[in-house]
């Protein structure tokens, strides 16, 4: 965490409108021996957050809705069609912004989804995790490299001997331990983390979530996590943002979404959850699939799957309506005609 913001108590990152179009048109000659106009994809059409020095905010949502692309257009792996990525009062959306700016990115790291595609077969896992020493020029000597490498395995619960394998012969869950370790090499304070246990078994990502709380209490970290998964989130979670279709229709504290969500989606995603102590709770099943965004729907992007559906929410967007914790995009929400909701006894 930086002095500055402690000092002024400003968030360590907002993210302002932000937008990311993909062009996915076929070749041009095709486009017009086939009569066929440009195909594009609005990965993200202004979402807009923040997030404060030592916090987890979280963004949830269905495969497809842009979870992923707005973390690989904070750590610049992308670059904003329109809106603003801003670190402690520097801008850092633009390439040319980020480029002016190597001190925060080197302040900023990514961890992949995949333990399996994100680390170098050809590489022992000791030249994994010195790559981010050497190329921020934090250790000259190769001795105090190495024993830096080995204190991070130390931190993440494996072995300093476990630098001379290979990624192939260490489990999903300890590839994603050397993932972290990665991670951490390079000193960042901010992490964002891209679905870290989605593709780990159940008992092995309780026990990387459990990592990753204790590396941010001990180190001072700020994540940026990004799931599916609402029973994973509830637990690692500051806040919570939901994502549909490029937008983010809801954001709260966490304890505030799951007691009280006003989003029709959001209550779909938690009905989504076992109801184990059989509260008795009512459910309101939701039919549909999230549409293509490559013809999404007029108007409220999740109409054609909502039960409180009306001809305002078929035509016009809703714009973001804040609320005690948070805010949310509806129009029922905006007249009034959310009925109230009874929340599980625990999520």
């Amino acid at each position: 965490m930086s002095e500055g913001g402690k000092k002024t108590g400003m968030p360590m990152l907002t993210v302002s409108g932000l937008k990311r179009v993909f062009d996915v048109s076929a070749p041009w000659l095709n486009r017009v021996l086939e009569s066929k106009p440009r195909s594009l994809v609005r990965a993200v059409d202004g979402v807009s957050f923040s997030i404060n020095p030592g916090e987890t905010f979280s963004l949830v949502g269905e495969s497809g809705c842009g979870k992923s692309t707005v973390a690989r257009l904070i750590v610049g792996l992308y670059e904003p069609s329109e809106g603003s990525v801003n670190f402690e009062g520097h801008e850092i959306g633009a390439a040319a912004e980020r480029r002016r700016h190597r001190d925060i990115q080197a302040r900023m790291q990514m961890i992949f989804q995949d333990p399996y595609a994100s680390l170098n077969p050809r590489w022992r896992v000791g030249k994994i995790i010195a790559e981010p020493i050497r190329f921020g020029g934090l250790l000259k000597d190769n001795a105090a490299v190495e024993k830096r490498v080995g204190e991070l395995l130390t931190q993440v619960g494996l072995s300093p001997a476990d630098a001379k394998k290979y990624p192939h012969e260490f489990s999903g869950g300890q590839r994603q331990r050397v993932s972290i370790a990665r991670a951490l090499a390079g000193q960042p304070e901010f992490l964002v983390c891209d679905e870290p246990t989605s593709a780990l078994d159940v008992s092995v990502q309780a026990q990387i979530l459990n990592l990753m709380k204790d590396l941010q209490r001990n180190l001072g970290l700020t994540y940026l996590f990004i799931s599916h998964n609402l029973a994973v989130v509830y637990h690692v979670s500051d806040k919570v943002g939901v994502m549909y279709l490029g937008r983010l229709v809801e954001w709260a504290d966490t304890e505030t979404l799951f007691s009280d969500p006003k989003h029709p989606y959001t209550r779909m995603l938690l009905d989504a959850i076992p109801d184990l102590d059989m509260t008795g709770r009512a459910r309101t099943p939701v039919a549909g699939e999230v549409p293509s965004p490559l013809n999404p729907p007029p108007g409220c992007s999740f109409h054609p799957r909502c039960p409180l559906a009306s001809e305002r929410c078929r035509t016009e967007v809703p714009a973001a309506q804040p609320f005690a914790g948070g805010s949310v995009a509806c129009h029922a929400v905006e007249e009034g005609r959310l009925p109230p909701w009874k929340p599980q006894a625990a999520a």
